[in-house]
C-alpha cells in the first residue's frame, strides 16, 4: 500500500521497512513536529481557558 507524506505529498510504501512512514524521510517528519510545537497545527476542540472558566468544573469538583 502506498499513502501520500502529509508534509511533501511524495508517495511512500506504508510496510515496516518504511523507516519513517507515513513521512518520506526524517527532514519531512521534523517539519510535521515543529508545526505541531508551533502552533501551526492543532486538533479542533474548546481550549482549556473555556474549560477552566465554566461552570462544568464546579459539578465535576463537587462529586
Amino acid at each position: 500500500m502506498e499513502v501520500k507524506c502529509p508534509t511533501c505529498g511524495k508517495s511512500v510504501r506504508w510496510e515496516k521497512e518504511s523507516k519513517f512512514r507515513p513521512f518520506c524521510s526524517d527532514r519531512c517528519k521534523l517539519i510535521d513536529l515543529g508545526e505541531w510545537a508551533s502552533g501551526g497545527r492543532a486538533i479542533p476542540g474548546d481550549s482549556l481557558e473555556d474549560d477552566l472558566m465554566s461552570g462544568d468544573l464546579n459539578s465535576i469538583q463537587s462529586h
